[in-house]
């Protein structure tokens, strides 16, 4: 299939560096971008299915395993927040 497209000068310029970083031709460019939007999932109403929201879950995930284990009284209001009523003795302040 063959098609015509006008674009707009900051289009053009944004596809020409594309292809320039590559080091492909601005046709190549504009075909590799148009099947890459093709291929990516279809969000239009907002929803995931199930399949798509665990491979989400696994991405945020991935390499989790290396990071430390806390002990859940490490999560307290006291370890976020300084107390605006202590200045950072136990006392109040003055």
């Amino acid at each position: 299939m063959t098609l015509k497209l006008e674009l707009g000068p900051e289009a053009e310029a944004r596809l020409l560096a594309a292809a320039r970083a590559r080091g492909i031709s601005l046709e190549s460019a504009a075909e590799s971008l148009l099947k890459e939007a093709l291929a990516a999932p279809i969000l239009s109403t907002g929803q995931l299915t199930t399949e798509e929201f665990h491979a989400m879950l696994n991405a945020i995930a991935e390499g989790s395993n290396k990071l430390p284990n806390l002990p859940t009284d490490s999560f307290s209001r006291e370890s976020f927040y300084e107390d605006p009523l202590d200045g950072g003795n136990g006392l109040p302040r003055r």
